[in-house]
């Protein structure tokens, strides 16, 4: 379990995106795929931990 597991996350403002260009818009959209990736990535890291810690303590 994570130290800020159960703990709120403040969430960041909403960004205006009527007043973004189409360029803007589009370099928006690439940086939350590869946060999603990362994002994706640190759950399979912890999913893996949690899967070692649990068979480990199955013995």
């Amino acid at each position: 379990m994570d130290d800020l597991d159960g703990l709120p996350v403040k969430q960041p403002e909403p960004i205006k995106l009527e007043t973004l260009g189409i360029d803007e818009l589009e370099n928006r959209i690439s940086e939350l795929e590869e946060e999603i990736v990362r994002i994706r990535d640190v759950i399979a890291s912890k999913k893996a931990v949690r899967g070692d810690a649990e068979s480990l303590f199955k013995k």
